[in-house]
């Protein structure tokens, strides 16, 4: 009889993995032992053929990050409960392979969570149907986890459970890898960037006895299929995944690389057309092997959503929605672009350009339109008072655990211990989470012998930083860094020495291992020249760029190290690390991203002479498709916007017109703004984008902390393109691009313009004033009451789902011009969860004008129209004059309807004033 094939494996397919297993033997053959010498085990055949197809598509990264032995201990982990779960041999090998065997889900961390997540999960589910194991594990992703904006580094799910909470693509993750951990397929999707609002979202698909269905990470919902993004992702241009191989699935494939396959799921959610871009050269001739962009308007740059490369005939296709799109082609040097609208089905570029246009080109783009949507099936009283039940005790659950973080009172004991200020011992504790223990034990082991110096290293980190780094790499960056205090001005010394954060990657120990690998007398010679460092580096690192793009730059320095080998942005970060380790201050530019070491009292960029200097850094990598699965793509706003980039890169750039040979570029108002013209804000409403390759590179926010108008911000030399746009109330956006050159050592001023984009504020309909609220305390008042005569906004709210979050961060961070309104703000907690989850404690910023109440009804949307469509949810928000005139009605996702509310609150109290009182 013949023995089956591992995971039906044709001759083919073994011996394309073989090949590819090899040649990524080669590259990391600095890492032989450590990760090949696991092969020396007694394997099976089945663990023998999954560890080498997980190293044959292994991003080079993780072979310079990790050991075989993690890996081996994944392979059998899972093989075991393959053989363990009942559905497991009802698995098609082809859909284990790709979406239950492989360790990474986005960017996270690598840890040995498999057997973890598993021992948690198996006897909630073992005995359930696929489908109904799904949706067990989704409340215990809900237990464990909520929604909160952060930046673009993603947790791990060990990271997620410790944290208890996360955004969306660390929700998604921490869902993935549970659904994996029973043996159940499951993918991370994401629309890389909204059509219809700013940002972006990622959510997850899981694979139940022959069909695929969606849910919302961490946010449960009584059956499959539903989601509060349903609606926006009828709205998209783009729905994707990434598998770490070849994949032979029925799904559209957007792009087969050799490394990894991505694949078009925007079918299974909306309307779709195929657009197909034929690209040619000066002569007329097909431009084979083409790079074709297809650019989506959101956060005010042309991002791009798809980079595919052209066939044989010099042609690119992209599944898209209905949307407009900026289509962009370059080859070599030479380039060309167009818009394509909705109904578009073929463009045709000719790549005939080197220099950008002059001036000033406006244009009005279109998202695909709002349409509706099948409601589901009403649930049986029985089954929604289960689900409701369900969501209410994972709530309870997981505050529960939250209330076991340290408090004030541990806080100050340990401050007082340590000799340390109370007020800013305990702001690190609170950021730490579920890992604030592991960080007071830093500070009392630390304070005693360095005083301040633990509380400021700290102190440089992002929030996150706190929640998933352990002691003994703090210790290793404080006491590397200390023999090095006196050398610097302070601030130099603790941003760009002290602080061990470069870039997106994961902090660990390298200082000890970096001072071990050199010499005295070699650390002495490259304090003195750093540029001989640079060169060092360059003469070793071997380039390899042919990974997934959202993993560029992950690479941690120590691993970075080991291997010398990985993409350009991880050896910038290793680069900057090396300095800080050595004494050396070093960054990555605050808006290019390129490495820089502090020499003479200014920033120099580092040349490493091997042809690759003066490349795009992380920036232009990020921006030519290198986006972050769930997480606000290149900016460092994360599914929602929260995150300071600042915080991310550290740094002021030069003040020195022409520091490393760059000129600058200062932004003035417009003399004809329009009184309505928004104020500028960087990655809202504009951003700068310089040319390089064919393609436009969005610059990190250029002016850091300081004003738009305030002072001129450093740029390289070369052609430039300020993008500025207002989204209007159906989602469309007025854009105005305006071209200009930065000389070296010279400044340029160009003027920010905004095109005019006046809306009416038409009647929609009414609210009833005597519709009774309950106040916290119990007393009842009547909407009429708590609007008031100024206007108001009025909101129905979900207070555990996503969309809501927002509206509520949105309305914090605009505070201070609410109160200066006046406006009353009423915040109605509703919808299917308890009213008692919506706790107005955890929301403090929220403007002083606004009421919180409770309403057990649905939100009141009688005599309003246009009506949302059925499914739209919630948040229901309205905008309202004196007399509870709804003038702007929004309901479901839609990032900056805070700031639309404010803006039209604004207009009409104008025109009330200007009319004597009396609105129109």
């Amino acid at each position: 009889m013949t023995q089956p094939s591992a995971f039906s494996l044709d001759d083919a397919a073994k011996t394309r993995i073989e090949r590819k297993f090899r040649e990524k033997r080669a590259i990391a053959q600095a890492r032989e032992e450590a990760l090949f010498g696991v092969f020396r085990d007694a394997l099976t055949d089945e663990e023998s053929w999954a560890l080498k197809y997980l190293y044959a598509y292994m991003p080079v990264i993780d072979m310079a990050d990790y050991d075989g032995t993690l890996f081996l201990n994944h392979v059998r982990t899972t093989l075991e409960i393959r053989g363990r779960m009942p559905w497991g041999a009802r698995v098609p090998d082809r859909l284990f392979l790709a979406f239950v065997l492989p360790y990474r889900v986005n960017t996270e961390n690598i840890e040995d969570s498999r057997g973890a997540l598993h021992a948690e999960l198996a006897g909630r589910t073992s005995a359930l149907s696929m489908a109904d194991a799904i949706l067990e594990t989704n409340y215990w992703c809900h237990e464990k986890a909520t929604y909160v904006g952060s930046d673009l580094r993603t947790l791990s799910p060990l990271g997620m459970l410790r944290n208890a909470r996360g955004r969306c693509g660390e929700e998604s993750t921490l869902a993935v890898a549970a659904l994996r951990s029973i043996g159940i397929p499951a993918r991370q999707v994401y629309t890389p960037r909204w059509a219809h609002c700013d940002d972006n979202h990622a959510w997850v698909e899981a694979w139940a006895d022959g069909t695929w269905h969606y849910f919302g990470a961490c946010e449960p919902e009584a059956r499959l299929d539903q989601g509060w993004f349903g609606p926006p992702a009828r709205r998209a241009m783009l729905v994707n995944t990434r598998i770490a191989g070849d994949y032979p699935g029925s799904e559209d494939v957007t792009l087969a690389d050799a490394w990894y396959t991505e694949i078009n799921l925007l079918p299974n959610y909306a309307p779709t057309r195929t657009l197909t871009v034929a690209a040619k050269d000066g002569q007329g001739e097909a431009a084979r092997g083409a790079q074709v962009r297809f650019e989506l308007y959101n956060m005010a740059e042309f991002f791009p959503i798809a980079a595919l490369p052209t066939d044989e005939r010099g042609e690119a296709r992209l599944t898209t929605g209905y949307g407009d799109l900026l289509v962009r082609a370059a080859k070599g040097e030479l380039w060309g672009e167009t818009f394509a609208s909705a109904g578009d089905g073929r463009v045709e570029l000719v790549l005939d350009r080197r220099e950008q246009p002059a001036g000033a080109v406006d244009a009005d783009l279109t998202p695909p339109p709002e349409l509706a949507g099948d409601p589901p099936a009403p649930l049986s009283e029985e089954a929604a008072e289960r689900h409701r039940r369900r969501l209410e005790e994972g709530t309870r659950i997981r505050a529960a655990y939250e209330a076991s973080f340290p408090g004030e009172a541990e806080a100050a004991e340990l401050a007082a211990a340590a000799g340390l200020p109370a007020e800013r011992v305990g702001d690190a504790l609170r950021k730490a989470r579920g890992n604030a223990r592991e960080i007071a034990a830093f500070l009392r082991e630390q304070a005693a012998v360095h005083g301040e110096w633990p509380l400021r290293l700290l102190e440089s980190l992002n929030e996150k930083d706190l929640t998933d780094t352990f002691s003994p790499a703090l210790a290793d960056h404080l006491l590397g860094a200390m023999p090095y205090r006196e050398a610097f001005p302070e601030d130099v010394f603790v941003r760009y020495v002290l602080c061990p954060r470069v870039l997106h990657e994961m902090i660990v120990p390298y200082r000890g291992l970096f001072a071990g690998a050199f010499g005295d007398e070699e650390a002495a010679a490259f304090r003195a020249a750093p540029a001989a460092l640079a060169r060092w580096l360059g003469e070793r690192f071997g380039l390899w760029e042919a990974d997934v793009p959202n993993l560029q730059g992950r690479g941690n320095p120590a691993g970075s190290f080991r291997l010398m080998r990985g993409d350009r942005v991880s050896r910038d970060v290793l680069f900057a690390a090396l300095c800080r380790a050595l004494g050396i201050p070093a960054r990555l530019h605050p808006s290019e991203l390129k490495p820089q070491y502090w020499t003479n009292g200014r920033w120099a960029d580092a040349l490493y002479g091997d042809g690759t200097d003066g490349t795009d850094g992380a920036a232009g990598k990020a921006a030519n498709g290198g986006g972050e699965i769930g997480d606000g793509a290149n900016r460092d706003q994360a599914c929602g916007g929260e995150a300071d980039a600042r915080s991310a890169r550290g740094g002021t750039p030069s003040s020195a017109a022409g520091a490393s040979g760059r000129g600058t570029v200062r932004l003035l108002r417009d003399p004809a703004a329009a009184p309505d013209a928004p104020e500028a804000a960087y990655a809202e409403n504009f951003t700068v984008a310089r040319l390089a390759n064919g393609a436009y590179v969005t610059l990190l926010d250029p002016l850091g902390a300081a004003g738009v108008y305030d002072a001129p911000f450093e740029a390289e030399p070369g052609a430039y393109r300020l993008t500025t746009g207002v989204r209007m109330k159906d989602g469309a956006v007025k854009a105005r691009l305006t071209y200009f050159a930065v000389r070296a050592g010279e400044e340029t001023a160009v003027t920010l313009s905004y095109r005019r984009a006046a809306e009416a504020l038409p009647v929609l309909g009414a609210l009833p004033a005597d519709r009774p609220f309950a106040l916290a305390d119990g007393t009842i008042r009547k909407l009429g009451e708590l609007a008031g005569r100024k206007g108001a906004l009025v909101a129905w709210l979900e207070p555990e789902r996503e969309p809501t979050k927002h509206l509520l961060r949105e309305l914090g961070e605009l505070a201070a011009p609410y109160a200066a309104l006046g406006a009353p703000i009423v915040l109605a907690a509703g919808g299917a969860e308890p009213a008692a989850a919506f706790d107005a404690a955890a929301y403090p910023e929220l403007p002083a004008s606004a009421a919180v109440v409770r309403d057990a009804g649905p939100a009141d949307w009688a005599g309003v129209s246009p009506r949302p469509s059925r499914d739209a949810g919630y948040p229901h928000l309205f905008v309202v004059d004196e007399r509870l005139r709804v003038r702007y009605a929004s309901s479901g996702y839609r990032i900056g309807t805070g700031k639309e509310a404010l803006r039209l609150l604004n207009a009409i109290a104008s025109f009330a004033i200007s009319n004597g009182g009396e609105n129109a």
